[in-house]
């Protein structure tokens, strides 16, 4: 029983890592109904800006967490703006698509190209150390991404019901010809929406880096598992994403530890197809706004 206790504790924490780049995801497609394939590589990215910071700054990785969330709030800016944006009118809507897949491979190239295909280790005091509850173990990385990703999830909540923009937000969401009719700026809303979804990334990248080794690919595991995620909670699902990410996480390590480590995403992506054929809303899926 004990042994079925630590993995449903280190799933849970699993889960809240999976939250924050899941939120980020959903948030993208909720608003400009993008699935945002280049999504891991900007965890990619993140991770090996934190190792820079780390070794050559000598700055400790939850220090650098501030000033990589508004860097990748920049860069997601910037890719809505100059690689998405002049695509919006496109008669084919899967343009922006094939836009962000050739992006993911351009940035793993150029990840390739600058670092090769080592695996770098992010050095961190104390992330890694265990904390003992009773006769359950915590690593301190995986309590801090578990509280990170509630914070997140509540943050974005509260400023999606509560802020101008926010509401400005989940206007363009439900009816984007009338937000633009009330005066929204709807272009300007899909740059902050992409921002705030990089940003997610970013603060993610902050919190792995000294957990797991940073390559080139590994934001593949994470944003293909993120993708099941954001399925299962409902796609455009703020809190669905959360619980999602938190059954997603269980799922992983009791999978692993009962049937195998190697067939654990073998598991994952069967449910990721039976969550499609039987409910393919997810579980609080959200109804697709007008345009």
């Amino acid at each position: 029983m004990d042994t079925f206790l630590q993995l449903v504790l280190n799933g849970l924490m699993l889960g809240g890592l999976f939250a924050i780049i899941s939120v980020g995801l959903t948030l993208i497609f909720g608003i400009i109904r993008l699935v945002n394939f280049a999504h891991g590589e900007l965890l990619m990215a993140g991770m090996y800006l934190t190792w820079l910071g780390t070794t050559k700054l000598g700055l400790h990785p939850y220090v650098l967490a501030p000033p990589l969330v508004l860097v990748l709030f920049v860069i997601g800016v910037a890719i809505q703006r100059f690689i998405l944006q002049p695509l919006l009118e496109a008669r084919d809507a899967h343009v922006q698509i094939f836009a962000t897949v050739g992006l993911s491979t351009a940035l793993i190239n150029l990840a390739l190209l600058l670092f090769g295909a080592d695996l770098y280790a992010t050095p961190a005091a104390h992330v890694r150390d265990p904390i003992m509850l009773g006769p359950f173990r915590i690593i301190v990385g995986q309590l801090v991404m578990f509280g990170a990703g509630i914070a997140v999830v509540t943050g974005l909540h509260v400023f999606m019901e509560r802020s101008f923009l926010g509401r400005a937000i989940r206007a363009t969401a439900q009816h984007r010809a009338a937000a633009q009719l009330m005066g929204v700026d709807v272009n300007r809303i899909y740059m902050v929406t992409f921002g705030i979804g990089a940003g997610c990334v970013g603060l993610a990248a902050a919190l792995v880096a000294p957990v797991y080794p940073t390559s080139p690919t590994v934001g593949t595991y994470f944003v293909l598992t993120a993708f099941v995620v954001v399925v299962l909670g409902g796609m455009g699902s703020l809190h669905g994403a959360f619980i999602g990410a938190l059954l997603i996480g269980l799922v992983d390590s009791l999978s692993g530890f009962y049937i195998a480590p190697d067939l654990k995403e073998v598991v994952i992506f069967g449910l990721f197809i039976l969550i499609l054929l039987l409910r393919p809303t997810g579980l609080f899926g959200l109804g697709r706004g007008s345009e």
